[in-house]
């Protein structure tokens, strides 16, 4: 507390079941309501419900011969895990705190490259 300006300290606390999740994707738009709705998603191939072999004469796993659903190897999956519902106001606070981390995020990339640039410029 260097200044006489009102401050607040926010404190964290975490849910036991915390456990953050990878996701590649979102999907989501405005509720009826005006709120943004994001559901977050991994993507995928699917797994099969079932997979049929023959067995060999020897007993052993041959040849697959037929995989439920038919259509398996032409299909994808977005499996959603988790998503946010949150006001208009705090989806364009939102965006703006995501795009100072993206900006950090390319300063630190562009600051790399020049030190390995200068590195490499540097040996003999």
């Amino acid at each position: 507390m260097s200044s006489n300006k009102p401050e607040l300290t926010f404190k964290y606390v975490f849910n036991y079941a915390y456990n953050p999740t990878y996701v590649n994707g979102a999907q989501g738009g405005f509720s009826p309501r005006g709120e943004m709705v994001i559901n977050f998603y991994l993507e995928r191939q699917p797994l099969p419900d079932s997979i049929t072999h023959e067995i060999t004469p020897e007993g052993a796993i041959g040849r697959e011969t037929e995989v439920d659903p038919k259509d398996l190897a032409s299909s994808m999956v977005r499996y959603i895990d988790t998503g946010v519902v949150m006001s208009y106001e705090n989806a364009k606070v939102f965006h703006a705190w995501m795009g100072d981390k993206l900006r950090e995020v390319e300063d630190m990339q562009k600051a790399r490259a020049a030190f390995e640039q200068s590195q490499v410029a540097g040996q003999a």
